[in-house]
This record gives C-alpha cells, structure tokens and sequence, in this order.
C-alpha cells in the first residue's frame, strides 16, 4: 500500500476538514519509514501475548495475525475522528492493525544455567549411576563403586561451595523454599526461572541423602573383601552399623531419582516445557516480555569474582576428594608396616617367630 493511498483515503473523507495531500504523504513516509525500523518493537506487547495464548492452547511457535483490508481500516480510522495533522496516528494504526501477512513469534531465551552447574549436573548423574550399578553388583565392581563414592564426594563438595557463591540460578539463596516461595509457586503466582521450590525441595533432599551416603559407605565393610577408605578410623561394630544404613539408603535414593525423572516427564507432558534441554544448552526459552525483564536483572560478563568462587569450588572438591581416599592415612601406616617388618626379621636358623601382619590397603 501506498502513502497517496491513505492521503486520498483520508482527504476524501467528508466528515473531517480536508488536509493537503503533499503534508499527508510526507507525513506517512517518515513515520514508515520509522516504523520499519521499529517494527518489532512497536509489536511486541501484541506478539508476545499472542505467543503466550499459542503456547496455552499447545501451539507454540508461530502466530497468524489475520489479514484486515485496508478499507475497512480507513473507515474505522474515520469512524474513530482523527483529528486532522495526526498523520503519525494514522499510520501507526494502520501498520499495527492491517499487516496483511503472517507473523512469526521467536520465542527469546536468556542463559539460566552456568557451565559448572551443568557439568557438575550431568557428572553427578553418571557417578550416582555407576555407584547403584556396581553396588547393586557387587564383587569384583566394589573397587569402581568405591571410586565413584569419591566422586561423589568431590561433586557435592563442588555444588556446595558453587551454591554459596556461584552464578545467579545456581545460589542456594535464591531458589531455597521459603514458605512464601511455596505458597506463591502452588497458588500458580510464582514467576522464577531456575529450580521451583519443589525442585528445590528435590536438590536439597538429593545433595543430603549423598552427602550420607558417601560418609557411610568410606567407613563401610563388607567383611569380607571390601573396606571403605576411611574404615579404621571407627571400631568394627559401628563400621557394620553404618554399612546396613548404607544399603538401605541406597533404595530411598531410587525412589528420589526415580520422583526427579517423572517430574521431568511429567513437565514435558503436561506443561510442554522441556527441562532437560536447559540444562544441556543453558538456554531457555521465555516469553519476549519475561525475557527482556529478566535481561535486565542479569548482570552481563563473567566479574573476576565468578572465576574466583570457581576456583575455591574446585580446590574444596580436590580436597574433599583427597580426603576420602584415605590418602593421609595411607602416608601414617606406611612407617608402621616397615618396621614391623624389620621387627619380624629373625637371623637364620633362629626359631620363627609369629608375628601380627597388617592387613594391605583396600584398593581404592
């Protein structure tokens, strides 16, 4: 469409003061020509409720914006009285309303997970699934449960510190359930972009229910060819004790994996909002109002801070990990082994003499 189209649509109407043709069009190609420019952003508040009712009805993605023939809105620019000189006012209207053709929404995206969170996640799903696999197993597989149960324990030790002072949606602070949390996200009034508070609920419960898992099982005793790392340092007794609470952790610790996978599935199904992706890309998908809000609560760039808490993060998971290992104990006990050695050496010909020999180091 034309701007003398519109000059002449709007001088011949006779119920509104004719205004010169040559000022209506000149009018109409420099707001065009703005427009055009700002196209997207004029239309936004539009497109995005329209995506927003696409995606309610289980459509998202594109929106058709229906046809309006021009002469209907000329008429109803007419029917409205626009005030001569408002030429402006004439071809926002017509631009906004008579867009003969289809409109596309792109769902915007703002970045939700780090890249430490998410190696840390999809590492800790591998070490939690060969410790099940190889404890579940048994026998000659208790070496690799062991050395995954000091994964985990650098893991969690990783998530803590992250936790604490990492990025934004990785902060315990701000996706721990309050209860206010929890009302507002049940009411259907909550508005957050990472963990919810009943995934919340679950990381929470997770991080423990390992934390406990790795302390009894680096003390833990099959009696017959597996000890834990960290076994001498309790009696025999409660090295048993700790190991029956271990087995028996181990199957609330399915049935929590086996809640976290149907909640995933549960949102796709249901809600159609893919988990999984996010936590892959670090990307999700919003609407372009909710997108650009949340642009602008983000701090952009990566501070000298962030690589500092990465780095503490790092040092307390090798140190964790070091520790479980047993590693310190292993350096005390070799001064004891060799000079019971020496203490056993008896000259030749002499009467042998039976002498206690320490048991060698598990093979973790």
């Amino acid at each position: 469409m034309s701007s003398k189209f519109f000059a002449r649509a709007y001088a011949g109407d006779g119920a509104q003061p004719a205004q010169p043709a040559q000022e209506v069009r000149k009018s109409l190609r420099s707001v065009a020509k703005a427009k055009l420019r700002a196209s997207k952003a004029a239309s936004a508040a539009y497109l995005a409720s329209a995506g927003g009712a696409a995606a309610r009805s289980g459509q998202p993605g594109a929106v058709r914006v229906q046809p309006v023939h021009s002469g209907a809105v000329v008429r109803g620019l007419h029917a409205r009285a626009i005030p001569p000189g408002h030429a402006g006012d004439i071809a926002r209207a017509v631009t906004d309303g008579a867009c003969a053709c289809d409109a596309v929404v792109q769902p915007a995206r703002i970045h939700v997970w780090d890249l430490p969170t998410r190696l840390f996640h999809w590492s800790l799903v591998l070490s939690v699934t060969l410790a099940l696999a190889t404890g579940l197993v048994g026998g000659d597989w208790m070496p690799v449960h062991g050395y995954a149960g000091i994964a985990i324990v650098g893991l969690v030790a990783f998530r803590l510190v992250w936790g604490i002072a990492g990025a934004a949606h990785a902060r315990f602070a701000n996706f721990a359930p309050t209860p206010g949390r929890l009302r507002a996200y049940l009411g259907g009034n909550w508005r957050g972009h990472g963990h919810n508070p009943l995934g919340a609920l679950s990381v929470f419960a997770l991080l423990a229910l390992l934390a406990v898992q790795a302390g009894t099982g680096l003390v833990g005793t099959d009696e017959i060819s597996f000890q834990g790392p960290l076994a001498q340092l309790v009696d025999e007794a409660r090295s048993l004790q700790l190991t029956g609470l271990h087995q028996q952790l181990a199957y609330v610790l399915m049935g929590l994996i086996a809640l976290h996978v149907l909640a995933i599935a549960a949102y796709l199904l249901v809600r159609k909002t893919n988990l999984v992706k996010p936590m892959v890309t670090g990307w999700k998908e919003l609407p372009a109002a909710d997108a650009a809000s949340e642009a602008d609560s983000e701090v952009q760039g990566v501070n000298a801070w962030r690589w500092t808490a990465l780095a503490c993060a790092l040092g307390v998971a090798v140190v964790a990990m070091a520790f479980a290992s047993g590693a310190g104990l292993a350096q005390d006990s070799a001064p004891a082994t060799a000079s019971t050695a020496s203490t056993t050496a008896q000259p030749q010909g002499a009467t042998p003499v039976s002498a206690p020999v320490s048991s060698p180091a598990p093979a973790w």
